[in-house]
């Protein structure tokens, strides 16, 4: 099966065992980067993504999004000859992926030191939400679990309040992501030593690797510094965070030297030498006063378009708090292919997110289908495997492969 689509990855091979968010984010990066990935679909419904995101047919948006230039074959992995065929395609493979929790590839007999017997050089990258080792690895897990455990639930919302939580999978976005430059550098590896490995990325450790400052500030104030959630404004630096302008809110990041930037803008120029507001150590503690005096002057502007003007003339950071409905027709966004336009031939046009990397030897967003369940069954077991039509039938009539049209 040719890539029609060559890009930096094609050549490459990756077995897909994943499902929901974190897993399938790596996979979908290898995918859209032109390897050829065989997603693996547990019968008779495939990942359980394809039960969400459903509008005006049975097509789940969602596994579209994860899912572009995947391969699908579904198997009935509760049976032998659907493990049988699972073993037989390790050694045609790169790279193997799963997030189930630990464990459970042992007891189905396909740990790292199984897969070696089968491909000596095989990589194989086990993502899960709190790590491969340790005495929380058998636990149940999310992404808001581990994000819980990292401390970064603490640092989200209202001093006042119950902390919050995201609405976006940002950790398992970023796992998915990190476990992909993995896999990357392992295969890079691997050609220099000829030598596979088995890969242990956890979405604890890659929350816990977002911390700027909280960790390092308080083990090396022996605890005197320990940062807290701040709302809408960040706790060490100031001014910066989000401010009440007319008709909308306002990010402005004036701290260090874009302090003068936005005493300029604000027709403030004696507040940069103003006692007690000259370095973000100072404004910090005057930080309600810095925030009102900025939001004061906000309101001068008819609105957050105009607000927004004033300080970029200024050279001031600064951004429109933007909805998600405003983000699918922002001229920036949608230019850069940041906001993608899918044309599904079961779901038909929606937007979705583009893929994040760039170059300039090959597209962001090829225009790339997104498989049925099953739908490549016998293509793959045909050409990888040699499975004859008779084979293939019969398979399909003992429940061990499966297809629906969604």
């Amino acid at each position: 099966m040719t890539n029609p689509n060559p890009h930096m990855l094609s050549g490459f091979r990756i077995l897909d065992l994943t499902r929901a968010i974190a897993g399938p984010t790596c996979t979908r990066m290898f995918a859209e980067m032109g390897a050829e990935v065989i997603k693996v679909e547990a019968a008779p419904d495939g990942d359980m993504t394809r039960g969400y995101s459903k509008f005006g047919s049975e097509r789940s948006l969602h596994m579209i999004q994860q899912s572009l230039n995947k391969k699908s074959l579904c198997l009935n992995l509760r049976d032998a000859d659907g493990m049988a065929i699972l073993r037989k395609l390790v050694p045609l493979c790169d790279v193997v992926v799963e997030n189930f929790r630990p464990g459970i590839m042992a007891r189905m007999g396909l740990d790292y030191a199984a897969l070696r017997e089968l491909r000596e050089d095989i990589i194989l990258c086990s993502i899960s939400a709190l790590g491969q080792t340790g005495p929380l690895a058998e636990s149940p897990g999310y992404d808001y679990i581990a994000q819980a455990y990292a401390g970064i639930t603490s640092m989200i919302g209202d001093p006042d309040s119950t902390p919050s939580i995201p609405a976006a999978a940002i950790g398992d976005v970023s796992t998915g992501v990190t476990a992909a430059f993995a896999i990357a550098a392992a295969l890079l590896d691997r050609y220099k030593t000829g030598l596979g490995q088995h890969l242990d990325v956890a979405i604890l450790d890659c929350y816990y690797h977002c911390h700027e400052v909280n960790v390092h500030q308080y083990s090396g104030s022996n605890g005197e510094i320990s940062h807290k959630r701040n709302g809408s404004h960040m706790g060490y630096i100031c001014p910066a965070g989000v401010f009440r302008a007319s008709g909308g809110d306002v990010v402005i990041m004036a701290f260090a030297q874009h302090w003068a930037d936005l005493c300029a803008a604000m027709g403030r120029p004696e507040l940069v030498d103003e006692a007690g507001w000259k370095t973000d150590a100072e404004r910090m503690t005057h930080t309600e006063e810095v925030i009102i005096t900025i939001e004061d002057w906000l309101q001068n502007f008819a609105d957050v378009d105009s607000a927004i003007a004033c300080l970029e003339a200024h050279g001031v950071p600064c951004a429109p708090v933007l909805s998600v409905a405003q983000t699918i027709s922002h001229p920036h966004l949608v230019e850069r292919g940041t906001v993608r336009t899918v044309n599904d031939r079961v779901a038909g046009e929606f937007q979705m997110p583009g893929h994040p990397i760039h170059s300039n030897r090959y597209p962001a967003n090829n225009d790339y289908d997104a498989p049925l369940l099953g739908e490549h069954n016998n293509a793959l077991l045909s050409d990888l495997l040699g499975m004859s039509d008779d084979e293939l039938s019969a398979l399909k009539k003992a429940g061990v492969l499966h297809e629906k049209n969604v």
